[in-house]
């Protein structure tokens, strides 16, 4: 069997990674936080657009790719080593899941996708495991939990209070909305099934994103380790240094493994996927903790202000650790698993 990602899967994630080079350097990033009330590019937005990445989950009959969980693992992690805060990932890849598996006949899918397929509507999502709703005053449209009920309202149909975040990059709201008839899409009977399954796509994208930041992290922190000169010599000659590298570097390569297991079994419907989700965002997580913490302390003090780059990744990556569920739940997720009366274990359960 083999376990490695297609040719045109790695292609494509190498040219995601070259266009965001370009196109989302740090110094650009933080222009845009500083500039602009939204904190979001219209412009970068569109760029997004062209790249294919808002039409990836989209079906062809609406204008997408059609393409799946393992293709947007990888997207993620770029996502991740980039620190893009762009509402991409409610778009184009939670949204879009909801809105396919909504019954055929419903409009709202008809009109909707092909409009997140060219890169012209903003989709926010609100689930309870997270008390705040990205981007919602951008959102041309939101879907929410209600009772395990999916509604769907437009941005006039509800209140937003902006509530600040550490990671300066991110747009969280409380919304003020009343659940009705007329914004209900989905019953609760079916769309508990949805929420659940979104949980674990919304999950894993944090895990992938988690994983790149930790990789950008520990880059910036090797970089600065050759520059930054102590007693004569480069602070990355130095063993103690080089071993707290090394350990990050540990974390990330045990991390990757269990993120990519996880988008498999998600991927396939497995059904024991919820455990390998959390797995993998417990281990990215831990690796991104780690890359934080030990390229801080090779930067010194100064890692930690405005001016150095690092800090935009470390406070994004304390943000995600807390998305889509903290430590404490995803282990109980985990724990709910291996300990369920004729829980399957042993090598023959792993993937």
């Amino acid at each position: 069997m083999d376990f490695t990602f297609e040719d045109q899967q790695l292609a494509f994630r190498d040219a995601i990674h070259k266009f965001l080079m370009v196109e989302a350097a740090p110094e650009m990033l933080r222009e845009i936080w500083e500039t602009t009330r939204t904190g979001r590019s219209a412009e970068l937005r569109a760029k997004l657009a062209d790249q294919g990445l808002t039409a990836l989950s989209v079906p062809e009959e609406f204008g997408g790719i059609g393409l799946g969980d393992l293709d947007w693992v990888l997207v993620q992690q770029e996502l991740g080593y980039f620190a893009i805060p762009d509402s991409l990932t409610d778009s184009a890849y939670l949204a879009v899941f909801l809105l396919n598996h909504l019954p055929a006949d419903i409009a709202l899918k008809r009109e909707w996708l092909p409009r997140i397929a060219s890169g012209n509507a903003r989709v926010a999502v609100g689930h309870p495991v997270n008390p705040l709703v990205a981007d919602a005053e951008l959102a041309d449209l939101l879907l929410l939990w209600h009772e395990d009920e999916i509604h769907a309202l437009t941005r006039d149909q509800l209140q937003c209070e902006f509530n600040a975040s550490i990671d300066l990059s991110r747009r969280l709201y409380r919304l003020n909305w009343t659940p009705t008839a007329a914004t209900r899409i989905c019953p609760a009977r079916q769309g508990g099934a949805l929420w659940r399954e979104l949980l674990d796509r919304a999950a894993l994208a944090a895990s992938a994103q988690l994983l790149g930041l930790a990789q950008r992290m520990l880059d910036l922190g090797v970089d600065h380790a050759a520059q930054r000169k102590q007693f004569g010599k480069p602070v990355g000659s130095f063993q103690a240094v080089k071993h707290h590298f090394a350990d990050v570097a540990v974390k990330i390569e045990f991390a990757e493994p269990v993120i990519h297991r996880a988008a498999y079994a998600v991927a396939e419907d497995d059904p024991r996927q919820s455990a390998y989700v959390s797995h993998a965002k417990l281990a990215a997580g831990e690796a991104a903790r780690l890359a934080a913490r030990k390229s801080i302390q090779a930067h010194g003090a100064m890692g930690y202000t405005w001016e150095a780059d690092l800090q935009m990744y470390m406070k994004r990556a304390w943000a995600l650790d807390s998305a889509w569920g903290d430590a404490k739940f995803h282990k109980a997720r985990i724990d709910h698993s291996i300990l369920a009366d004729g829980a399957a274990l042993g090598p023959g359960t792993t993937f």
